[in-house]
């Protein structure tokens, strides 16, 4: 009760501060499940949250239901006269907003911010309802209707109070911030863009408006007043340009904030960051910023994490960051939907390229049906599309629309229904390829810029050398495209096996990580040289929580749901990618029982100096069969073995243990 009555005379004592004040509503929620017939039942919650941690930990159902979240917001009555928003960051799937009683408004979607005005609804002076009604239940017609993800359902993001005067820069326009940096072209050293700025006032047809541009350096480099016309559905250009712009890059990701004013009293200001930079895709095999060729290396992001499933905080996004930067990929992938702000402006920051997905996905289940040819599952598809884009438009890390994922050319204008995506994603945003992931034939292929091919070969199908034979039959048949890759397999750390190659039929619970780790070599050595490509995607980073597995987690990541334990293919891409510092690591040390005693020792290198192992201190001859990849000659153990490589200052080293030789001696 304190914390709350603080939070009041808080909100009141900056009443008059500043024209626009936003404020943090995750504290202080009451939660109860729609089925439960009594309040007695409501539990104190702060935002983030969702009701499936219990199904995370393995001590409950995962459970797609309808549950009610509540609070109360005491409204100054200083503040008639003022408008205000209510912004949701990420509500999963479908939220219905509720203020004393009146429906203030529904979203459909789980990955994107929306926001309600909600000013004629409020009592000045007193407390105010808030009742948000949230769902995660099966819906046909709110993407995505197929996904091997956990859909957590709940507030799993951050909610905010927006209060504003009669006339702001509008906090509706697709939940973005309301202004939007188009770059419009690059020529004699000079940027030229626009600012569209949406604005929304009660009480004016026209305002006045102020822009300032500040370089990375902090200097302004541009500014003006100008008066414009208020008009429903269109925005307020500013045109402006930059001479001798610092561009942004992966090597130097320089940042510009553009601040948009309100009046000659600054009865409104809101402030975006963006960058400026060329992305070129016209090469079949090659993305370029700047004109600068970039391959990439990217690894694909699910948004969930062991102990707190979807409820990801700044902190977490931090530890991921580290881990995408140790391993040395330049790029992410957002699967199924957008993540949180957060983590783009990281990306900004340090230099990353983004690939978005929308929610229009299918699952590797029969079961399932990804398409269903209905107007409201197109708008809704639409909708979402929208709203990615707007959202995340002005990041610089952001250089492609994911439009599709596997899905499949079956039923009513799925074809159409691609174009239509498409098409409008090239309206929206010109200045961005659209790419689409894929592992079908025929002219699904041909909608999206770019297309990135998703390979199991070696995995579910044929042996991992067949995937020469696929590119052999690429490059001849369809060289024109400009393609990429995508591919992964599943490998545990608690299920070890001496078999190297996956048999044809298997137990779906039985993945051992050592037939991952054979499938990550076989790619990466008949993969990454190949130029045809214009990018490697690596599935997944992390393992990923999903009931439609055995054990409700894909074990496709790099790294354990956790993030406690990197597997070994983990390390091998390091050792190709970070050139920053050097990898050395022996691969196959949680199989440290064995039961043959001819045995050869695998390790990654990428040091410098050539590596020299030792087993049982009597140096071993090795031989390197791929870029980073080293093997020893046959060695024979028994008992234990002490295992040890040295590069240069790096060592790494692991016991063995022979099981049958053991039993021999005693």
């Amino acid at each position: 009760m304190k914390r709350y009555i603080i939070a009041l005379l808080l909100l009141v004592s900056c009443a008059a501060v500043s024209a626009r004040t936003v404020y943090s509503l995750n504290d202080n929620w009451q939660f109860f499940y729609k089925l439960e017939t009594s309040s007695d039942y409501a539990r104190h919650i702060s935002l983030p949250h969702t009701w499936n941690l219990d199904a995370l930990a393995g001590s409950g159902d995962y459970m797609q239901t309808t549950a009610n979240y509540s609070r109360d917001i005491y409204i100054p009555a200083e503040w008639s006269g003022k408008r205000l928003f209510l912004k949701f960051y990420g509500v999963q799937s479908i939220a219905d907003v509720f203020i004393n009683g009146h429906h203030a408004g529904e979203h459909r979607g789980g990955w994107t911010a929306f926001t309600f005005e909600i000013t004629r609804f409020i009592q000045y002076g007193q407390n105010n309802s808030v009742v948000v009604v949230v769902s995660n239940a099966y819906q046909n017609d709110v993407l995505p209707t197929s996904s091997e993800v956990n859909l957590y359902g709940g507030i799993y993001r951050e909610v905010e109070l927006i209060v504003t005067e009669q006339t702001t820069v509008s906090p509706l326009y697709y939940g973005s911030d309301g202004v939007l940096i188009n770059q419009l072209n690059f020529v004699d050293n000079k940027v030229d863009a626009t600012a569209s700025v949406w604005v929304t006032s009660t009480l004016d047809r026209a305002c006045d408006l102020y822009i300032t541009v500040r370089a990375p350096t902090g200097e302004v480099v541009y500014s003006r007043y100008l008066k414009g016309r208020i008009e429903e559905g269109r925005p307020i250009d500013i045109p402006f340009s930059i001479d001798e712009p610092l561009l942004w890059s992966c090597e130097e990701p320089n940042l510009y904030s553009v601040t948009i004013g309100i009046g000659p009293k600054q009865e409104d200001e809101v402030t975006v960051t963006t960058g400026f930079r060329r992305i070129d895709y016209s090469s079949p095999s090659a993305l370029r910023i700047n004109g600068v060729r970039v391959p990439i290396h990217g690894v694909t992001l699910y948004h969930d994490r062991a102990a707190i499933a979807s409820t990801l905080r700044t902190l977490h996004y931090d530890e991921d960051m580290e881990f995408i930067r140790d391993i040395g990929a330049n790029a992410i992938r957002s699967a199924t939907g957008p993540h949180s702000q957060y983590l783009y402006d990281c990306c900004d920051k340090n230099g990353l390229l983004v690939w978005i997905d929308m929610p229009f996905t299918r699952a590797p289940f029969l079961s399932d049906v990804s398409y269903f040819a209905t107007d409201r599952f197109r708008n809704n598809g639409l909708q979402q599309l929208r709203e990615i884009i707007i959202q995340n438009y002005n990041h610089p890390s952001v250089v492609m629309w994911g439009i599709s994922s596997l899905v499949w050319e079956r039923g009513d204008n799925v074809l159409e229904f691609l174009r239509q995506l498409n098409s409008t994603a090239k309206t929206l945003d010109p200045s961005r390829p659209t790419v689409a992931c894929s592992n079908q034939d025929g002219d699904i292929n041909f909608v999206t810029d770019m297309i990135v091919w998703q390979q199991d070969l070696g995995w579910e199908r044929g042996t991992i050398d067949d995937i020469n034979v696929w590119r052999e039959k690429l490059h001849a048949d369809w060289g024109n495209l400009r393609s990429s890759v995508a591919y992964g397999a599943p490998g545990s750390i608690d299920q070890q096996s001496d078999e190297t190659v996956k048999p044809a039929r298997i137990d779906p619970r039985w993945l051992p990580e050592r037939w991952q780790t054979e499938f990550h070599e076989g790619y990466a050595r008949n993969i990454m040289p190949d130029s045809l490509f214009w990018g490697v995607w690596i599935n997944n980073l992390f393992e990923f929580g999903s009931v439609r597995y055995t054990d409700g987690i894909s074990h496709t990541g790099l790294v354990t749901f956790d993030r406690k334990d990197r597997k070994d293919a983990y390390y091998l891409y390091r050792a190709l990618w970070n050139r920053q510092s050097p990898t050395l690591h022996i691969t196959e040390k949680r199989r440290n029982m064995r039961q043959d005693t001819i045995q050869q020792v695998k390790f990654y290198s990428s040091a410098a100096e050539a590596p020299v192992l030792t087993v049982n201190k009597d140096t071993v001859a090795t031989r390197q069969y791929a870029p980073c990849q080293f093997i020893s000659d046959s060695v024979v153990m028994k008992g234990r073995n002490e295992i040890v490589v040295r590069a240069g200052e790096l060592s790494d080293r692991q016991s063995v243990t022979i099981v049958n030789a053991l039993k021999q001696h005693q």
